[in-house]
């Protein structure tokens, strides 16, 4: 496993984890195929057919932030590549993997295989805000801020 995390800010990090999971079940889309994480604005790209609609946007949002209420706490486990080849799709982990690999979950909401920093519950992440979403080329971006921890 890659032993330097990314250096990412770990609340807006940790709320990139509970988008991915939300777009995957209100949309039945994949996780987010690029972003760019940031801890005053980040940004995720999904592949979709169109924009979402304003209606989507503020369902998108209240999910996200009903999930962040929940105060579930942010663990990590070490999983072998073995059982990682069931449960996860392998195309994005580094060559430099190892045989062990670890996964963050979010309490029972999401898990994934992940190298990032991350807080310890969800209480410390704060709000999300969309600032706005664009679709082209059947790739549809979200923007998105924290506030109000």
């Amino acid at each position: 496993m890659i032993s330097n995390p990314k250096e990412y800010y770990p609340p807006m990090h940790t709320a990139e984890h509970i988008l991915n999971r939300t777009m995957v079940r209100l949309f039945k889309t994949e996780r987010s195929f690029s972003n760019h994480i940031e801890k005053k604005k980040s940004k995720c790209d999904y592949h979709f057919s169109r924009n979402l609609t304003e209606k989507e946007i503020q369902n998108l949002e209240d999910e996200i932030n009903k999930v962040i209420r929940q105060n579930l706490e942010v663990t990590e486990i070490k999983i072998s590549l073995e059982e990682a080849k069931e449960r996860f799709l392998l195309d994005r982990l580094p060559e430099n993997h190892g045989d062990e690999i670890r996964i963050i979950n979010v309490g029972n909401y999401d898990s994934c295989m992940c190298s990032g920093l991350h807080v310890k519950n969800t209480k410390e992440i704060g709000q999300v805000k969309t600032l706005s979403t664009s679709f082209e080329n059947n790739v549809l971006r979200i923007r998105f801020k924290l506030h109000g921890k």
